[in-house]
């Protein structure tokens, strides 16, 4: 009867000492540490883009690229082209609006916002032509904005400067530290001339005449 008795005790003492012994045996686990959001890899890549993009079911865009990036593992999240971008932008009624084009471009999806870099150039339906390394485009606020040289121009004029601001139809443009060429009807008061042009002409020195030299 001592016999049958011990038996349980000794079984259950075993297995006592197999879970002991699995649970000090346990190897580590060896992990790397996590990731730099700089680091993060885009969730899509593609090659040889050439394709529509719409918001809200209204076409908006053609995008052609060498490389589209999309990454959502980084913050803000952005599409990334790298490898230069040509964009053609619709209005509502599907007509092509203007051509955007540069070396290396992000859209911030989230914020809804374009940074253009590098050899930014934009071509309108109306003829205005547009040339500066940097160019910011908010979709929410409809404005286009620049802190670099800008370079405008229009069939009858040409202006540039060091700061530039637009609504996104380029419509309605200022540039601000403004050198430029103008006909003597726009600076008489023609009506041709924006209002924001003549606030901004810069009135130049007329050059010193040369003076003999005295003796």
């Amino acid at each position: 009867m001592q016999l049958v008795g011990k038996t349980p005790v000794r079984l259950l003492l075993v297995g006592c000492t197999c879970l002991l012994f699995f649970a000090c045996s346990r190897q580590k686990e060896h992990t790397a540490p996590p990731i730099h959001p700089e680091d993060s890899v885009a969730i899509m890549t593609s090659y040889g883009v050439n394709t529509l993009v719409s918001d809200s079911g209204i076409l908006k865009y053609r995008i052609v690229s060498e490389e589209w990036q999309v990454n959502q593992n980084i913050r803000p999240s952005r599409w990334i082209f790298e490898k230069g971008l040509f964009l053609e932008q619709f209005d509502e009624k599907f007509h092509v609006q203007s051509y955007i084009q540069c070396d290396t471009a992000y859209y911030y999806d989230v914020e809804k916002r374009w940074e253009l870099r590098s050899r930014v150039r934009i071509s309108t339906a109306d003829g205005l032509r547009y040339y500066s390394d940097e160019l910011f485009w908010d979709e929410l606020n409809h404005e286009l904005y620049s802190n670099k040289y800008s370079r405008l121009i229009t069939p009858d004029r040409e202006l540039e400067g060091s700061y530039f601001r637009s609504d996104d139809q380029m419509t309605k443009y200022y540039i601000s530290n403004t050198r430029g060429s103008f006909d003597r009807g726009d600076i008489d008061g023609g009506d041709t001339l924006r209002k924001a042009d003549q606030q901004e002409i810069e009135h130049f020195r007329p050059p010193t005449q040369p003076m003999p030299k005295s003796n």
